[in-house]
């Protein structure tokens, strides 16, 4: 069984490689559930609307991860995004890991044009 560490880095990897199926299928548990920003969001649908509002409302940008907390199933990410138009300065991500999954997962950020 993979750690919270485990699953997370990995989930992170293929994140930025843009591999959202592989990301989906390896990472997370179908029924996810999702508490951000933009509202609940439920299962691997709920995360590729996500993923799909991200990318529409930030396109190309680079991420930089600046502190990563685990602790048994919990963890705790603080990131950053720029891109040519815009930037994110506040990212902030909670996860559980349950039997190698994510099976929950808040999401923070906010936008700056």
């Amino acid at each position: 069984m993979r750690t919270t560490e485990e699953v997370l880095k990995d989930h992170l990897e293929l994140s930025k490689k843009g591999s959202i199926e592989e990301d989906l299928q390896k990472n997370f548990s179908k029924d996810l559930i999702l508490l951000t920003t933009h509202g609940i969001y439920k299962g691997h649908e709920g995360l590729r609307e996500l993923n799909k509002m991200l990318i529409k409302d930030f396109p190309e940008a680079e991420f930089n991860y600046i502190n990563f907390l685990f602790e048994d199933e919990i963890a705790f990410l603080e990131w950053t995004a720029y891109s040519d138009s815009s930037q994110i300065d506040d990212g902030a991500d909670s996860y559980i890991v349950r039997e190698g999954l994510i099976i929950a997962q808040t999401i923070h950020y906010t936008i700056r044009k």
